[in-house]
């Protein structure tokens, strides 16, 4: 089982509360969102992997049994074209949950006139692989999202 934790603190929301259909509707997979402490942050690998796609906005890790997180930094943050985002890790690395990915600031993006909101997806998964999903709460750094089995 893949245990998959907040890669920023918060509270937790579901993903049928984000502003985007493509991920309320789950099209890229199951999962939680996260609306974040306002205020300049670093977003963490919510598991141990590989760190497979890296852009400023999003960010994928898949761990040892093939799992692919998504954490995707604010809803059409794609737009700012990197501005205010910081990368800390290189596409390849292996990362460790907890390790710094991106250095970023929700209330900047809020500014930009985008969405905070963060959605964690289970890349590829089926809606009942997931267990114990948190949709709702204050998260912090590390509090377990899900399971994945």
């Amino acid at each position: 089982m893949t245990i998959v934790t907040a890669p920023l603190p918060g509270r937790a929301i579901g993903l049928a509360a984000v502003p985007d259909p493509v991920f309320s509707g789950a099209m890229v997979g199951p999962g939680t969102a996260i609306d974040p402490v306002r205020g300049p942050g670093v977003a963490v690998s919510p598991v141990d992997g590989v760190m497979v796609s890296l852009h400023p906005h999003a960010f994928v890790v898949v761990d040892a049994e093939g799992h692919g997180v998504l954490t995707h930094l604010g809803i059409d943050t794609v737009q700012l074209n990197g501005a205010g985002f910081e990368l800390l890790v290189n596409k390849g690395d292996t990362v460790v949950r907890g390790q710094g990915v991106v250095r970023w600031n929700p209330e900047a993006v809020e500014a930009a006139g985008k969405s905070p909101i963060c959605p964690v997806v289970a890349l590829e998964a089926t809606a009942d692989s997931l267990a114990d999903l948190r949709e709702d709460g204050e998260v912090a750094v590390g509090d377990t999202l899900f399971g994945w089995q």
